[in-house]
């Protein structure tokens, strides 16, 4: 029975044998879940074929369309339909395809404009059967095509970096700007975990990714500090991000296919913006320690002002070193520095002043403090990469905070002598001084170094 059931001879199908669709059934499922109208004429231009998507285009039914000769008369007007029925017939015999566009006629009597792709249908002779017309409406084609195109632009020519991430947040596509934004080719950066690309700031970004793909994108783009790993070594970066969710058009429900990240580098923007904002902050610090200090009876005491305001997001603690004795003219003696004021290392307050006079402080030969003196100029100095134990063991040798792990000396001068030494200490916390820092730190020094001097001139 299996024999004759495999040849053909009988209709009975065994328990375990499922029923096979027939083909005319399955063509017409296909012909009707297409995106695109169909239509198929035979040799002599009868309509043989028609599916759901040319209904709704036009209005015309299956059962309407099917049989009739051509679209003379009822799909095209009449003016129009020998033009047509021309290129439907060089369509049939002209190798590949034609796209045309013309307008087809409704149901109704409205005019649709249509771009169509025809191509001929050979039978087992090879020679042409008839012609197939695959037709959509002028403004979805033209909507596709442009997100094609835009879609090809962003991924080629755009001035911008351009990443497509997948679910598992794995780049799948990326253009030449991210690319090299990124430090990596356009290929080799491809299904690798950002991790392997950024140094830092993945977490951030993995969590935006993340919420896109959860909740949608967000109202408005996001800035996130990165470190990209480069043959060169850490780059600090500053990117201006934005997201969109990507959703599959032919699933029932929304179904994410990843996120598309448009990013543009805003660092030096971004640093030109703090570096005026600090500027901004410190210079009106120096404004507000001058008036304060102005108030101040003894000179010494403005010192002091000077430092406090100094140290606002600049340091976490502030030294005055002054040169024991009557400043001089240079000389080969070894320079001696007593302290004059510093800020308190424990609980947060006003900067003590420690007394005018005192012992020496016992910096070693080759202290910043020192060199800063012998320099007449600002010195920085800073522990390194190095265990908390041994940063605290650099402190203390230095006759500074535990805590300290930066410094900054600058020189007390006035009236062309040198006073003394201020120096700013910054935690591990805090990045280590730049060189606007120095000047920064050489201008507050300018104002305390002429309180000491006042000072000294009033007590004599």
């Amino acid at each position: 029975m299996s024999a004759s059931r495999r040849s053909g001879t009988t209709d009975e199908l065994g328990p375990n044998e499922p029923e096979q669709p027939d083909g005319a059934d399955l063509l017409a499922a296909l012909l009707d879940g297409m995106d695109a109208a169909l239509c198929a004429f035979d040799a002599d231009g009868v309509v043989t074929h028609w599916n759901r998507e040319a209904e709704r285009i036009l209005g015309w039914t299956a059962a309407e369309a099917v049989g009739r000769q051509g679209f003379a008369g009822w799909a095209v007007r009449s003016a129009d339909a020998q033009e047509v029925e021309g290129w439907l017939r060089s369509a049939m015999r002209a190798p590949g395809r034609q796209v045309h566009e013309f307008a087809l006629l409704t149901k109704e009597g409205g005019r649709v404009l249509v771009r169509t792709q025809s191509a001929a249908v050979h039978g087992p002779d090879g020679k042409p059967a008839g012609v197939y017309c695959a037709f959509s409406e002028v403004h979805a084609q033209i909507d596709l095509e442009r997100s094609i195109a835009l879609s090809e632009a962003l991924f080629d020519d755009a001035s911008w970096g351009v990443v497509l991430v997948d679910a598992d947040l794995r780049p799948a596509v990326v253009n030449a700007h991210a690319a090299r934004a990124l430090g990596v080719g356009r290929t080799s950066v491809l299904g690798r975990p950002l991790g392997e690309l950024l140094a830092q700031g993945v977490e951030e970004l993995e969590s935006a990714l993340t919420h896109v793909l959860a909740e949608g994108a967000p109202p408005a783009p996001a800035e996130i500090w990165v470190s990209v790993r480069t043959p060169e070594g850490e780059q600090r970066r500053c990117w201006r991000c934005g997201f969109v969710r990507l959703a599959s058009p032919l699933a029932e429900e929304p179904v994410p296919l990843g996120v598309g990240w448009l990013f543009n580098d805003v660092t030096e923007a971004k640093q030109a913006e703090q570096e005026a904002s600090m500027l901004r902050f410190r210079t009106n610090q120096l404004h507000r320690a001058a008036r304060a200090g102005a108030e101040c009876e003894d000179p010494a005491e403005a010192a002091t002002i000077h430092l406090d305001f100094a140290l606002a997001g600049f340091a976490d603690h502030a030294l005055i070193d002054r040169v024991a004795g009557e400043p001089a003219a240079e000389s080969d003696t070894p320079v001696r520095l007593v302290r004059v004021a510093s800020t308190p290392s424990g609980a947060p307050g006003p900067s003590l002043l420690t007394g005018q006079a005192g012992l020496p402080v016992r910096y070693a030969e080759g202290h910043p403090a020192l060199q800063c003196v012998d320099r007449t100029g600002a010195v920085r100095a800073s522990v390194g990469a190095v265990p908390p134990e041994k940063a605290r063991e650099w402190a203390l040798a230095r006759q500074w905070p535990g805590d300290a792990v930066h410094a900054l000396c600058a020189v007390l001068r006035s009236r062309g002598r040198t006073l003394g030494v201020v120096t700013f200490l910054r935690g591990a916390g805090r990045s280590q001084f730049e060189r606007s820092d120095a000047v920064y730190a050489e201008d507050v020094a300018v104002r305390i170094a002429s309180a000491l001097d006042l000072a000294a001139v009033l007590r004599r």
